[in-house]
Parts: C-alpha cells; sequence; structure tokens
C-alpha cells in the first residue's frame, strides 16, 4: 500500500555561521573596492564557517530548527536528503554526518549533487518518496555549502559572491489544496566545466600539482554563467506558469537561486516580476549554493507568506543543472537556528 496524498513544508529552519566578512575585507584580497562589490553584485557581506565547521556542522542546527518549527520529533524522520557540492568528505554522505548529529536515528540518510539547484533536486526526491511509501511520514531536506574553505581570496569573480549557510525544511502530508506540484528538473553537461572546483575527485586526485595550480579551489566563467542565468531564469519562470495553467499575477511570491542580487533584480524586472513578490537575500548572505533557494523560501516563510499563497521556485546551477516548482503554501513557521544566525529585520523584506 503507498500514499498518495499530497506533500508539503510543515517547518522550515536556517543556520549562519556567526562570523561575517564584509565587502571591505573581501575587496583588500581581491584587488577591488568595497564599492565595486556592491554595485556590481549587491552583495553587502556574507558568513563564513569557522575553521573547525564543515558543511555538516552547519546543516545540523538548520535541521533540528526545522524540525522544531515543524513540531516534529527528529526520531520521527525517516528521510535526511543533504543537496550540498561542499561535502564534508568525498564519502561517506554528509547527510549520514548531519543524522548523527540530529539523533535521526531512523532516517534512511543520502546525499543529492546538483550544486545549487541541490535543494529542488532533493526536495523532489523526498516528496516522491514519501508520496510512494507508508512507512515514512517525514523527511528532511537540507542545503547547506561551505564555499569558504574553497575559494581563492585574490578572484574577484568567486570571492566576492560565494559564502557559507545552511537551511532545511521537513517535509510531509499536507492537505489536498496545499504542497507541491510542477516539479521539472533539468541538466545540460556540456557546460560541466564552466563552474567547478576541479581537482580533488577521481579525475584529478589531490598532489602537489593540484595545491600548486589551485585545483581546489572555485573555478568560473563568469560571463557564461551570466549569460546562461539571463536564458534560463525566464524560461523557468515562463514554463512554470505554462505547466500549472497560471499567469503571473496568480503568483504570490517567486524563490530562486540567489547568484546575484543586481542582476537577480534585473532579470527579475525585464520579466515583470513585482519587486515586492520576488524575495531577495543575497545581499544579506552572498550566494550560498544550494541552501540559496530554501533560505529565501524560510524569509518569506517569515516574513511574507500565508496559508493558501502561491510559491514559484526556481533554481539554476553548475553542471549546469536547472529546476522549478509550484508549491501552495502551508502556513509553515521558521525558525533561525541561534541568534547568530537571526538576520537583520530589513533582509525578511521581499524586495
Amino acid at each position: 500500500m503507498t500514499s498518495q496524498g499530497r506533500i508539503g513544508v510543515l517547518g522550515m529552519g536556517t543556520h549562519l555561521p556567526p562570523t561575517v566578512r564584509t565587502n571591505a575585507e573581501v575587496a583588500r584580497g581581491a584587488g577591488v573596492t568595497a564599492e565595486w562589490i556592491s554595485e556590481r553584485t549587491g552583495v553587502l557581506k556574507r558568513h563564513v564557517a569557522g575553521p573547525d565547521e564543515a558543511a555538516s556542522d552547519l546543516a545540523a542546527p538548520a535541521v533540528r530548527a526545522a524540525a522544531d518549527a515543524a513540531c516534529v520529533d527528529v526520531a520521527d524522520i525517516g528521510l535526511l536528503v543533504c543537496g550540498t557540492s561542499t561535502p564534508d568528505e568525498l564519502g561517506p554522505s554528509t547527510a549520514c554526518r548531519i543524522q548523527t548529529m540530529v539523533g535521526a536515528t531512523h532516517a534512511v540518510a543520502l546525499d543529492v549533487s546538483a550544486a545549487c539547484s541541490g535543494w529542488l533536486f532533493a526536495a523532489k526526491v523526498a516528496h516522491d518518496w514519501l508520496r510512494g511509501t507508508d512507512e515514512i511520514r517525514y523527511a528532511a531536506v537540507v542545503g547547506v555549502e561551505a564555499y569558504s574553505k574553497f575559494l581563492d581570496a585574490a578572484d574577484r569573480g568567486t570571492a566576492v559572491l560565494f559564502a557559507d549557510g545552511a537551511a532545511a525544511a521537513i517535509l510531509g502530508p499536507v492537505p489536498d489544496s496545499q504542497g507541491f506540484t510542477h516539479f521539472s528538473l533539468g541538466s545540460d553537461g556540456t557546460l560541466a566545466d564552466r563552474v567547478l572546483i576541479p581537482a580533488g575527485g577521481s579525475r584529478r586526485p589531490a598532489s602537489a600539482a593540484t595545491l600548486t595550480d589551485s585545483g581546489h579551489r572555485i573555478h568560473m566563467d563568469g560571463r557564461t554563467i551570466g549569460r546562461f542565468i539571463t536564458d534560463v531564469f525566464p524560461r523557468l519562470i515562463t514554463d512554470a506558469l505554462d505547466r500549472g495553467g497560471l499567469g503571473l499575477q496568480d503568483i504570490d511570491c517567486v524563490v530562486v537561486h540567489q547568484p546575484n542580487p543586481v542582476l537577480l533584480r534585473r532579470v527579475g524586472a525585464d520579466l515583470g516580476i513585482p519587486a515586492d513578490r520576488l524575495v531577495v537575500v543575497g545581499d544579506e548572505v552572498g550566494n550560498i549554493g544550494a541552501a540559496s533557494a530554501p533560505y529565501a523560501l524560510a524569509s518569506a516563510a517569515g516574513h511574507r507568506l500565508r496559508p493558501g499563497d502561491r510559491v514559484l521556485l526556481a533554481v539554476f546551477g553548475a553542471g549546469m543543472t536547472w529546476g522549478s516548482a509550484l508549491l501552495t503554501w502551508s502556513g509553515a513557521p521558521a525558525l533561525a537556528s541561534t541568534p547568530t544566525s537571526a538576520r537583520p529585520e530589513s533582509e525578511g523584506v521581499l524586495r
């Protein structure tokens, strides 16, 4: 016997490490000015993990906060899916590390690797898993990145954008009028070398040469990525609306990956998305990869969303990967894990 009910978000949680790196600090290493960073990217600051903090150390508090918000005991989580491109190690899965940290002893734990699209890909896995079984009622889906471990401080194309953080959701049964619908995911491997960490895997294992040539740092072709986003973002919005038989006027909130706030606002305006319906949080946290979209969704949940609101989710990332989904909001609350990860009031405003 399998469940065929609707699956939605029951609670959300976020976690940011307490250390903040300002534009002035980043500018010194990147050979630019703080004003250059803010004008071209819109990022004002970013959080960075401590020397002994790995991705799982950021993800675990976010999962616990999401479980608390959903009033779900972590022992009742039957599935834990982690989206990340900066895992603790090549193996085992970071999800297994998170499982132990939070005490989700009965969960099946696995990672999904789809870069900045990772959380939505992971949510699709959890959604379909929950709909296909009566044995598991709740799933934790977390996006997390510890990008600061892989940045070249002198590379202005990456150092000014990428940062660390985590955001999680508890998925479970919701009324038939709520929950996720119309997932659509895609990828184009011909662009896989446009943004990547080239060394450390089986193709280029760690060696003196890979350390010398910065092979363990993030490499990004910024121009190609910018063109890709400008092209794919409008298609994701249009396709999602077409699949749902909706118009932009029917969407209460647009939640997308946060690669660059300046670019995001410009493309959103070109698409006719009202500024108060497009969630932008990258100015306060930077690009936190697989955590970006769920962090933006948690911000909207805490400041704007009401039960029954329609949310359009759109993500894109390295690979290249992309995806979208529609979500009718269940009224799920959101919690930050600690006072150090609380967001300033201005960040929660949808602008």
